[in-house]
């Protein structure tokens, strides 16, 4: 069945069009998960989020399968060698900011219990559904994503801006930002959200 989607709909994207069926949008609360879109969202500062799926498997490979705790244990010569694999996205500043969003990870999983508890208390009630038909109608960020990005900062983590947030949000389902037109815009109810500034 031909399916109209977000993203995904042209010949050779099917492992975008599974994404985009099997995981953007959906609520997320495993932490293991939380952490990898994190790491990724924050690779694809500058680029497409199609090109750092694609590289997804290699992230995997290259930072322990986004175990945080092994990652700040890497060294800076393992970090300086990643600067050449061509699996991941070679930027230095990006391969860096990996350990250092590790190491205020951890901390945030040990304040919170878990870091699901941290980040789903900026949202008191089930995600909102936005009404737009195009992507040019969706925010690139919203009061959320700026009070996140900004107590992330303070907390050390880097490539964690309010548009970089906005998108992780979306991708983690803390929003709903399906097209009017997809097909998985009926899948959830319609229901608020309101900010909870820190």
């Amino acid at each position: 069945m031909t399916r109209n989607r977000c993203f995904g709909n042209k010949p050779g994207q099917e492992f975008y069009a599974h994404y985009h069926d099997h995981e953007w949008g959906i609520p997320q609360h495993d932490d293991r998960a939380l952490f990898e879109l994190l790491i990724l969202e924050g690779a694809q500062a500058g680029l497409s989020w199609e090109t750092i799926l694609k590289k997804r498997e290699g992230y995997k490979k290259a930072f322990y399968n986004f175990n945080p705790q092994q990652i700040v244990n890497m060294s800076d010569d393992e970090l300086d060698a990643l600067t050449e694999n061509s699996e991941i996205i070679r930027n230095r500043l990006k391969i860096y900011a990996t350990r250092k969003n590790s190491m205020a990870f951890l901390k945030i999983q040990k304040e919170f219990d878990s870091f699901n508890n941290y980040l789903w208390a900026y949202v008191t009630t089930p995600p909102a559904k936005n009404k737009c038909e195009t992507y040019a109608e969706l925010p690139t960020e919203t009061d959320i994503s700026r009070a996140l990005s900004k107590d992330l900062k303070k907390r050390g983590m880097k490539f964690v801006g309010p548009t970089i947030m906005y998108a992780y949000m979306q991708a983690v389902g803390m929003v709903n930002d399906h097209l009017m037109g997809c097909w998985k815009y009926n899948h959830s109810k319609k229901i608020p959200y309101v900010v909870k500034i820190k």
